[in-house]
This record gives C-alpha cells, structure tokens and sequence, in this order.
C-alpha cells in the first residue's frame, strides 16, 4: 500500500516515514499544499496524511480540492489544533479521519488501517484468499499449516495480490505501486520477490498460486 505524506515539519516527516516503512507501506514526502496536488495528480496512493497548517496551500484547502474533484482517496488529516470546531470542520470538508498532535504512533498506525479497510469494503484486518491469509497489522501470511512474518516488499506485493485476486497485474504496476514512479528498479526484481512469495505459498501448502500470464502480468488464483 502506498502512502503520500504532506507534512511541512522536515524532522516529524522524516520520523513518519521511517514510522510506515518499518510497518510494511512505501510512502512519499511532500512538504506543502501545492505538492501534494501535484503528486496526486501524478501518483498512484492509497492513502494520504495530511498536515493542516502547510505553506502555500493549507490542508484544509488541498483537502477541499481533492474532494471537488471527486476525488476519494482516503485521508487521515494531522493538526495541533484540538477544539472541536476545527475536527468537525475537516471532517466536514472531506476527511475521512484526524489525529491530534502530538499522538501515539500505535494509534496513528491503527487509524490508517481502519481507514484503508473501510475504503475497500473490509470488516477486519485480514484478507483472506482460499486457505492462506494475510493480517495487515502484524504482516503474517498464514495457514492452517503455519506462518510466515513477511518482509516489507514481499507483504506489500502480496497484499496487492490478495486485495485483487484473479486480477492480472503487470509488472510496471508493481513497481509504481510499492517502489514508486522514480524508482531504478527493473522490473525483474519483480519476479525475484513474486519467487520469495511462491516458495512460502509451497512451505504453507497453499490451495493457491501467483500464475504468470507471459507478456502480460501475474495474479492469483485458486489451484486447478
């Protein structure tokens, strides 16, 4: 899952990113309104923090942009400000969630995941795909005969198989989504890392597979 902060305060927004790194997500810095739009115009997210009080444009106004511009990508608004008036304000004009500072970093972890799943329709932090299942908040990859705690890529790039089952995915979407538009990375790194997950799946005993479509991509799906 990819994440885009918009926050103007360079030392807070280095810890935040360290913070989703360690917890499984790419994430992208921007440090004032007019960046975040235009990284959202430009980019793939799946979420997006967003400071209040930001040089150029306030989050406030990135937020009403978005929304005028239907657009729904779920936002978890970050403020000093504590009086209820200015919550109710940002939930008002289009935030789906806020977090006062200073705040648990449990918390604002906890936050983002509900919000993702309430986006997507799901009631619990597992997703879950013929006998394996993938828990987004301790990053488990299971079965009835055992688990797997999965490294960064590797449950970044599952979660994105298990959120699209017997979807086909090109490659170049994995790279956008999980090493981002202005990564060096080539795209075999993608099938290097799609290797990792398949010898998992076959020490689970997995009833599913990740099936390469040649020239075009790889999904998951049930075992024939």
């Amino acid at each position: 899952m990819r994440i885009l902060l918009a926050e103007d305060e360079r030392s807070l927004s280095r810890a935040l990113i360290a913070l989703l790194e360690r917890n499984n997500y790419s994430a992208d810095a921007v440090y004032d309104g007019e960046e975040a739009l235009a990284y959202l115009e430009a980019g793939n997210y799946d979420a997006l923090i967003l400071d209040i009080m930001m040089p150029k444009l306030d989050g406030l106004t990135v937020l009403r942009r978005l929304r005028e511009k239907g657009n729904p990508i779920p936002i978890l608004k970050l403020t000093a400000k504590s009086e209820v008036s200015d919550k109710v304000l940002g939930l008002d004009t289009g935030a789906n969630d806020y977090l006062t500072k200073p705040f648990s970093t449990q918390e604002l972890m906890a936050r983002i995941r509900a919000m993702t799943r309430s986006q997507t329709g799901q009631v619990s932090s597992r997703l879950t795909f013929g006998n394996i299942t993938l828990d987004q908040a301790t990053f488990e990859l299971s079965s009835p005969s055992g688990s797997f705690r999965l490294a960064n890529k590797e449950y970044q790039m599952m979660e994105l198989l298990m959120r699209n089952p017997r979807q086909l995915i090109p490659s170049e979407r994995f790279l956008e989504r999980i090493w981002g538009y202005d990564s060096e990375v080539e795209l075999n790194v993608v099938w290097v890392y799609l290797s990792y997950l398949r010898k998992k799946l076959a020490a689970l005993h997995a009833d599913i597979q990740i099936r390469a479509t040649r020239n075009a991509g790889y999904s998951l799906e049930a075992l024939s």
